[in-house]
């Protein structure tokens, strides 16, 4: 049966204050299981943050030569319009389809470690964490929750990696638009 250590009720820092103990993790069969949550979580961090990066510096990549193409022609301001709408339509799906996968690695291991009973709870708990809604009303198997909130804060990361990208993306592009609509 699992039971949480209690430990962390009597741990203190060196200046006597009594604070919790986040490596004191759950005992299951004898076994402590808070390495393997830091284990998973930190690991499946660095591969999402790995692949959200490659995503983004591939998009990139091509923005640049888009960019490049856009600024030596005399484009008129409609199409620049319709080029920026589509630039913009296109990053935004390419970065769900990058969140989308990454929340599936989070769903896959959660599926393999057993910590939810099928791969639809996998899914929606992972959808549900990695943007740190919290509504589903799933709950992850007790020794496995640090993984959960591990999964929110990769999430977070994330999207504001995907953030700061689209801002970019817009104040990279915006002055095409506006020098396009100057008609001097």
């Amino acid at each position: 049966m699992p039971h949480r250590s209690r430990s962390w009720l009597h741990t203190k820092s060196s200046k006597g204050l009594i604070w919790p103990d986040i490596t004191s993790g759950l005992q299951v069969g004898g076994r402590d299981r808070s390495v393997e949550n830091w284990t998973w979580g930190l690991a499946l961090i660095a591969l999402t943050v790995g692949i959200h990066a490659s995503g983004i510096v591939s998009m990139a990549l091509v923005l640049h030569s888009i960019g490049i193409r856009v600024e030596s022609q005399r484009l008129g301001l409609r199409r620049v319009f319709v080029i920026l709408i589509g630039l913009i339509g296109a990053v935004g799906l390419l970065l769900t389809v990058l969140h989308g996968i990454e929340a599936g690695l989070w769903a896959a291991a959660y599926w393999w470690l057993s910590a939810l009973t099928s791969r639809e709870e996998a899914i929606l708990y992972s959808v549900d964490s990695i943007t740190t809604r919290g509504a589903s009303g799933l709950v992850l198997a007790q020794h496995w929750r640090m993984m959960g909130a591990l999964e929110s804060v990769d999430g977070m990361l994330l999207f504001g990696i995907s953030t700061a990208f689209m801002f970019a993306v817009i104040q990279k592009y915006w002055p095409l638009f506006e020098s396009r609509g100057d008609p001097h």
